[in-house]
């Protein structure tokens, strides 16, 4: 991934005003990214621990979106260890469970989607094996190449994205 700049990343979210684009928080690390490593960037926004950002780059430019971290006892019983966009295993705290408010008029009323993903936003790092979950047998041994696995995650994050942005 190239490395994108502050203004292309806040002018890039679908599914939030522009005010909370301004008033979101980098990266604490942005100037150490390892954007070569990246497909997409996710962060916990550092000054709002129940909210997080994910900027995907696509052939239009970036598209971002925000998402919330539902409080604790607001979620169902229904819990994952296995991240819904790169399919790492982790142990019960490195997975959670986003919602993000859909694009447009019907976020504006509360209408959102979730998914479970790895807590720190960082499956292209997992997927490189830059970075171990802690569950021991956290990446499954599987036949697709490193391009595969990353054009699967891709694909499931993408999915996501469309559902955000209602295509």
């Amino acid at each position: 991934m190239e490395p994108l700049s502050d203004k292309q990343i806040r002018s890039s979210f679908v599914n939030c005003t522009k005010g909370e684009a301004t008033r979101m928080r980098l990266p604490l690390d942005f100037a150490e990214l390892p954007w070569h490593d990246l497909d997409f960037l996710g962060w916990v926004d550092p000054g709002a621990p129940l909210r997080a950002h994910l900027v995907r780059p696509t052939q239009d430019g970036p598209v971002g979106i925000s998402l919330r971290v539902p409080q604790s006892g607001r979620t169902s019983a229904m819990k994952s260890s296995l991240c819904q966009i790169c399919l790492t295993g982790h142990a019960s705290s490195g997975v959670s469970l986003f919602a993000a408010p859909l694009a447009g008029a019907r976020g504006r009323d509360g209408n959102t989607v979730g998914l479970y993903v790895c807590a720190d936003l960082a499956c292209s790092l997992y997927l490189r094996g830059k970075k171990q979950p802690k569950l021991r047998a956290g990446r499954y041994e599987e036949s697709l190449t490193l391009d595969e696995r990353v054009d699967r995650a891709l694909g499931n994050l993408d999915a996501f994205v469309a559902r955000i942005q209602g295509s």
